[in-house]
């Protein structure tokens, strides 16, 4: 479906910008392109905009930001700069780090100011490889919550969005794009003419052969994303000789409920809760980071692992309105001790025992973790026990088109596709090329931020 071509003869309509995709990118983007008063419209091929940003936590790292400021936040885009960076052993791309980390901050305060998007910074717990709290959430605390008040307000904006309308092809001549080629559920075909084009339709994690292709580590993992991702925006970049860079890169996430399908939040681990495969002990530092945790759960016996957690902990993961489907959903053990535990979710009780015994000696500080996680900082679990069995999984490709500073698609060579534009997963992000690169938040970083460039310079003619 991804084809590039020749222009039509006649567009059935003609506009100043499309958007390709009702994400938050593309949502960011279009509430861009209407505060320049440009004419855009926004095409989705789903009957509602949802895509992967309604899957995700909804969460958006972001520095030096009003929200922040009123909780007595300190922090600046330097500082983000240098997380992203060591999260990603400095394998990522300098320059979109540093465009993404001092881009988002200006992106979040307008949202608000301009937009009326509620902010608030999660200052319970912090993200493993973020230095402050910076993970700014709507009220809702969910990717739905964002997604549908971005969505609210396009509306507000008067930014018509077209639902059922599945891009097929892209029209270009000359190295420029002229417009897109749509088709509807009824199989109709639309030609729409368009001064600039904005590709927000996210990478090809649901596209079993490029995963396989560029990312072998996790080819077979479970999919925790929009199945429309197929990769479309990436095979038109190339088709047009775009360039392109780390599609190695990507997130995973090592606390998918199993076989709920529901986000577990990782904040259970990174205040105290440990993981435990069908043996009974641990295999690996939960503190390192969700995405490369995804990889080690996915290499235990069946491919699953049990979070487990205390009253304490229960306490935190019932503000997250995932977790609160998880649990009524049926995901939650409960056991009064390790052993009683252990008999409910099928693991030797000595094993279990064991393991939680040793994870309180080492938080007493007495001897080190094999694994290389420091016990000291947070409380050691105590009775009575929570277990959810979860899985790894694959949310999101993290490589793609390489854009320039103005989020225009560039070249191998340095020249650039004038009127394309990329932000999201569509575009190369800055976790770089490990699953290990990605810092919490990255997606939506690079949503937000690379969309409203997005946005803001396909709204001015070329230069």
């Amino acid at each position: 479906m991804s084809r590039i071509l020749p222009p039509p003869a006649r567009f059935d309509l003609t506009v100043e910008a499309v958007v390709i995709g009702a994400g938050a990118c593309g949502m960011t983007a279009a509430l861009k392109l209407a505060d320049a008063g440009a004419e855009a419209l926004v095409l989705e091929r789903d009957p509602r905009p949802a895509g992967s940003t309604a899957m995700s936590s909804g969460f958006v790292p972001a520095a030096g930001t009003a929200a922040q400021a009123a909780q007595g936040i300190a922090d600046s885009p330097e500082r983000f700069l240098h997380d992203l960076t060591e999260k990603a052993h400095g394998l990522g791309d300098a320059r979109l780090a540093r465009l993404a980390s001092r881009t988002i901050g200006p992106v979040i305060d307008w949202l608000g100011a301009r937009h009326g998007i509620p902010w608030q910074v999660l200052d319970d717990f912090l993200y493993p490889g973020h230095s402050v709290h910076r993970m700014h959430a709507v009220p809702e605390k969910t990717g739905l919550g964002l997604i549908t008040r971005l969505g609210a307000a396009v509306e507000a904006a008067g930014v018509p969005v077209v639902t059922g309308a599945q891009v097929t092809a892209l029209y270009a001549e000359g190295g420029r794009v002229a417009g897109c080629e749509v088709t509807r559920p009824d199989g109709s075909v639309e030609r729409i003419g368009a001064g600039a084009v904005i590709l927000a339709c996210n990478g090809y994690g649901g596209n079993p052969d490029l995963v396989a292709r560029h990312i072998p580590l996790m080819a077979g993992a479970p999919y925790y994303g929009h199945a429309g991702n197929r990769g479309d925006a990436l095979l038109w970049g190339q088709a047009l000789g775009a360039a392109v860079q780390h599609l190695s890169g990507c997130q995973g996430h090592g606390s998918l409920a199993h076989p709920h399908g529901i986000l577990i939040t990782w904040a259970l681990m990174a205040e105290g809760g440990v993981q435990v495969n069908r043996e009974g002990r641990r295999f690996s530092n939960e503190h390192r980071g969700y995405s490369e945790q995804a990889v080690d759960v996915l290499a235990q016996p069946g491919g699953v692992a049990w979070d487990i957690f205390d009253d304490r902990l229960l306490a935190l993961a019932r503000g997250f309105p995932d977790f609160q489907a998880a649990e009524a959903a049926g995901a939650l053990r409960h056991g009064a001790d390790a052993r009683l535990l252990a008999a409910q979710i099928g693991v030797p009780p000595e094993a279990l025992a064991d393991t939680l015994d040793t994870c309180a000696a080492l938080a007493a500080g007495q001897g080190a973790d094999p694994f290389g996680r420091d016990f000291t900082a947070t409380p050691a679990l105590r009775p009575p026990l929570y277990a959810v069995r979860v899985t790894g999984a694959l949310f999101h490709t993290q490589g793609g088109l390489v854009i320039d500073d103005a989020a225009r698609v560039v070249t191998p060579g340095g020249g650039r596709i004038a009127n394309l534009f990329a932000g999201g997963g569509a575009a190369c992000g800055v976790s770089g090329p490990e699953i290990g690169g990605y810092l919490s938040g990255n997606g939506l970083l690079t949503a937000l931020a690379f969309g409203a460039l997005a946005g803001e310079t396909s709204a001015r003619p070329a230069g």
